[in-house]
């Protein structure tokens, strides 16, 4: 059994997911599977947290899975991430649905089949099993995104991005078969090796570019962001708020394992010549887009949606940058994706609490004044947003030092890929500042409907832990730094 414990938090996300679903069958009250989902996840969390903080030799997989799912601190990091976005996004959902009239157990399977696909992504060492975790993954978030049925918003996002999502992947799982065809393999071991030796350059060149395409439109990277902003307004807040982080997570967890292993080689990661320039140009691309088209939104989720296309692309600099620093940037990157999980939780979230149905808070009109009607309301919402911006001592700005330190440490253009991200970032800050003027500061309308707070345990359970979490990780970030920087020397050693 011991050969297990690497998996436990798959294992333990299978099992629960299966009763979930019988439970749901017979269950009257459905708002409180939100709760047994929400611990399920948590506790995988807490497992995959416990392993790691050991800092024990994990033993290896059977052979039938040891060549397809990755065994080490990478991994188990990642599956940390994923579930605990995965239950705070769960516990908003809870009060959500409740305060909608939405009860229905089977998003709450959704969100724990796309959860065990995000972990499968992350933890995947071969296109196969590449392949099958994002297809679970992505498949249980199309439905999410339309399950409010009788939204045209909904609908029209779910079909964007199910259409534009199925491309992708074919795009990525055509790139794979080119690098096979070139290689031999499909594992990535396989593939960085033969590449090494000397394979087919012309195939391994197009092949690269199509994985790396098919990989910036999962993390919702320019110019294939174009999904995002209505699959982000169309879905149901608590799915937003999952997409943003469970998704984001697992695919930056494959693009580091194919770009440092896969196409780790001297060629692949050239200056000139490699993937380093085009993840660069890329970032930012991201970086630039994604601030300047959120200043010019009226609705706070489409704000959002823009500010997450700019997180792509901070996120991107550390993956570039990862060509030159492997261990500082890699571990960035993994600190910064932990930073903006909470960060994201807890903005989305605020967003749920202050509006209760029939009086949301969707444009920035609507938030006015909730400041001062509200203050303990408002007060999460301020903190994410900050946080988001990468203002001290929240989480968020210690993963954006910590991702433009490395480009700095890297030299060359990357110097000036980190002084565009701080100059993209201060673009950033107006629209984020903006939200807390108008929260604190304007005056609504006379004839404006007034948000009103939602009551709910679920909510208020999920704003205080990532609030928490928000302010822990950001005074002291130091023992999150050492699982990071530990889980890079294991992966590139």
């Amino acid at each position: 059994m011991s050969t297990w414990l690497s998996m436990a938090p798959l294992l333990l996300l299978l099992v629960s997911a299966l009763f979930i679903m019988i439970v749901d069958a017979f269950a009257n009250e459905k708002a409180e599977l939100a709760l047994v989902t929400s611990v399920a996840l948590g506790t995988a969390g807490l497992v995959a947290l416990g392993l790691l903080v050991s800092g024990q030799a994990l033993p290896p997989l059977p052979e039938m899975f040891s060549g397809y799912l990755a065994v080490d601190s990478v991994s188990l990091f990642f599956d940390f991430i994923i579930c605990t976005g995965g239950a705070l996004s769960v516990l908003l959902a809870g009060g959500y649905l409740r305060e909608h009239g939405l009860e229905r157990g089977e998003l709450y399977v959704l969100m724990i089949l796309s959860s065990i696909g995000a972990m499968i992504l992350a933890r995947s060492t071969d296109f196969l099993s590449l392949f099958l975790g994002l297809e679970t993954m992505s498949l249980g978030v199309y439905a999410m995104i339309a399950f409010r049925r009788t939204s045209a918003r909904a609908v029209e996002g779910a079909m964007k991005y199910f259409l534009l999502g199925s491309f992708a992947a074919a795009v990525l799982l055509f790139g794979g078969a080119l690098l096979y065809a070139a290689t031999g393999h499909t594992d990535f071991v396989g593939i960085g090796q033969a590449i090494a030796e000397g394979a087919d350059a012309r195939l391994v060149l197009v092949g690269a570019l199509m994985v790396i395409v098919g990989l910036v439109f999962k993390v919702g990277g320019v110019p294939f962001h174009m999904w995002t902003p209505d699959a982000y307004e169309g879905a149901m807040t608590p799915v937003t708020a999952f997409m943003s982080v469970a998704v984001k997570a697992a695919a930056f967890a494959v693009f580091v394992r194919i770009v440092m292993i896969a196409f780790g080689s001297e060629d692949m990661m050239s200056a000139s010549s490699g993937w380093p320039p085009i993840l660069a140009f890329l970032a930012l691309l991201s970086m630039v887009f994604g601030n300047v088209a959120a200043v010019a939104q009226k609705s706070v989720k489409r704000m959002l949606a823009y500010s997450s296309i700019a997180h792509a692309g901070y996120l991107l600099v550390g993956l570039a940058a990862a060509s030159k620093v492997g261990e500082q940037a890699i571990s960035g990157v993994l600190f910064y994706l932990l930073a903006y999980t909470v960060s994201n939780v807890l903005a989305f979230g605020s967003l749920i609490w202050i509006g209760s149905k029939g009086r949301e808070a969707v444009d920035y009109d609507d938030l006015a004044g909730v400041g001062r009607r509200h203050p303990m309301v408002a007060l999460p919402f301020i903190v994410g947003v900050l946080s988001l911006m990468g203002f001290p001592p929240t989480a968020g700005f210690f993963g954006k030092y910590y991702v433009f330190n490395a480009a700095v440490q890297a030299g060359g253009g990357f110097v000036w890929l980190a002084v565009f991200g701080i100059l993209a970032s201060a673009i950033g800050a107006y629209y984020y500042l903006r939200v807390v003027v108008v929260m604190l500061m304007k005056e609504p309308t006379k004839d404006q409907v007034l948000a009103v707070p939602m009551k709910s345990g679920y909510v208020s359970a999920a704003l205080a832990i990532s609030g928490a979490a928000v302010m822990v990780f950001g005074m002291l970030p130091g023992w999150v730094l050492d699982l990071a920087i530990d889980a890079a020397q294991k992966l590139l050693g």
